[in-house]
C-alpha cells in the first residue's frame, strides 16, 4: 500500500527555518505512480481545522500556497528520490502544528480530495 513518511519535524526558534520531508512508496502498487501524483502539504494545530498549506502538481510546475505561508514556504519535489519537502522560512509561533503530506490526483485544497496522508510531523516554532 502507498506509504508517506513525513520527518525534519522539530523545535526552532520564531524567524527561523526548517526543511520538512515526505518519502513516498508503494505507489505502484495502486496502479498510480509518485511522478504523475499532486503532493501536498496540511497542517492541523489543537482545537484548529486542519488547514491547507501548499501543493504541487506532478512536474514542480504549478505549486499553490495558502494565504498564511505564501512568501515564506517552498515546496517542491524529487521525482527521482519519490520525496517531497516543504522548505519553512521566517517561522512563527502560528505555524506551530502538525504537519502532514498528502498525495491525491487532482490540485485541490481541500484535504478530503487526497488519497494518501502521512502520519503527521511535530513542528513547534518557540517566540
Amino acid at each position: 500500500q502507498v506509504q508517506l513518511v513525513e520527518s525534519g519535524g522539530g523545535l526552532v526558534q520564531a524567524g527561523g527555518s526548517l526543511r520538512l520531508s515526505c518519502a513516498a512508496s508503494g505507489f505502484t502498487s495502486s496502479g498510480r505512480t509518485f511522478s504523475r501524483s499532486v503532493m501536498s502539504w496540511f497542517r492541523q494545530a489543537p482545537g484548529k481545522e486542519r488547514e491547507f498549506v501548499a501543493a504541487i502538481n506532478w512536474s514542480g510546475s504549478t505549486t499553490g500556497y495558502g494565504d498564511s505561508v505564501e512568501g515564506r514556504f517552498t515546496i517542491s519535489r524529487d521525482n527521482g528520490k519519490n520525496t517531497v519537502y516543504l522548505q519553512k522560512n521566517r517561522l512563527k509561533a502560528e505555524d506551530t502544528a502538525v504537519y502532514y503530506c498528502a498525495g491525491g490526483r487532482v490540485v485541490t485544497t481541500n484535504w478530503v480530495s487526497y488519497d494518501y496522508w502521512g502520519q503527521g510531523t511535530q513542528v513547534t516554532v518557540s517566540s
